[in-house]
């Protein structure tokens, strides 16, 4: 399970709407136990998904799917894509470490998609983070779903529980 509270949410919703068309994304930071995983700071990141990053990735794990002739579709912009910048996560994981905290998970957006996670997704995710996706409808959030990897290295529905306050 995995607790925000309404205001995370808000700001996950907002920053979704707000890169529409495009994929939004950003960095979870919070605490966990054997059971829960608790979001106490939400950091909106630019995506920096480019050309450059989709030939990146075509080198790697997914050189059948990703083919540099198509790298500037809109299969493979940040219309269906993202990434977050090295030094974005770095700058992120010494902030968690330096407050106490971790980072727990990434959030992205789906532009008219479910918030399921994809192949890519699957491909590139960590199984210590939880992965919140918001799909957006004509610009609109609309569900939202958070997803965790299990040993088979396939996603796995997570339990996302709002929490109306802090204590």
């Amino acid at each position: 399970m995995i607790q925000l509270l309404a205001t995370h949410l808000q700001d996950i919703f907002q920053h979704a709407e707000s890169t529409y068309p495009e994929e939004c994304c950003g960095i979870l930071l919070g605490s966990l136990t054997e059971t829960q995983k608790t979001v106490a700071e939400v950091i909106l990141t630019e995506n920096a998904w480019n050309p450059d990053t989709a030939l990146d990735f075509s080198e790697s794990k997914l050189d059948d799917e990703v083919d540099n002739s198509i790298s500037n579709t809109i299969g493979f912009s940040k219309r269906r894509r993202y990434a977050i910048a090295p030094e974005v996560m770095l700058k992120a994981q010494k902030s968690a470490r330096d407050s106490g905290m971790n980072i727990i998970g990434i959030f992205h957006s789906h532009p008219d998609y479910p918030a399921e996670p994809s192949e890519f997704d699957r491909n590139y995710a960590w199984q210590e983070y939880s992965y919140i996706i918001v799909s957006v409808r004509d610009g609109k959030a609309a569900e939202i779903n958070s997803w965790v990897l299990n040993s088979e290295n396939q996603f796995q529905a997570e339990e996302l529980w709002e929490v109306r306050s802090q204590k």
